[in-house]
């Protein structure tokens, strides 16, 4: 899962700056609230029986920035061929921040790819 911000001091200040400017990041409409992450996230991400990571864009590998670049807020996954989109941006935005939406997509996605969560 990658943000569509940095992670820091600066990341933070260009987040809210850009927010009163009407840019958002709908993976960070998904996880957080409006001081701090959502409960409901971190108790759906406990449910899932396999390893993920939430990066901002300056904190990914390489690899993983160079198939994000350009494509962020995304949630990807990867497997034997490679780095796959599971959820786009557009889709992010569609759950307008509701965690079950979301947890409902990525599990649905999850089990099209034959991996369930817990």
């Amino acid at each position: 899962m990658v943000y569509d911000a940095d992670a820091g001091l600066r990341g933070e200040v260009a987040y809210v700056a850009g927010r009163l400017r009407g840019r958002h990041c709908g993976l960070c409409d998904i996880t957080h609230g409006t001081l701090r992450r959502k409960p409901a996230f971190d108790e759906f991400t406990c449910t899932l029986d396999l390893p993920f990571d939430v990066w901002h864009r300056n904190e990914q590998t390489p690899e993983v920035a160079g198939f994000t670049e350009g494509i962020t807020p995304v949630v990807v996954g990867h497997g034997d061929h490679g780095f796959e989109v599971l959820l786009d941006a557009s889709m992010l935005d569609s759950f307008h921040g509701d965690v079950d939406a979301f947890a409902a997509a990525l599990t649905a996605r999850l089990q099209h790819r034959g991996v369930a969560p817990a």
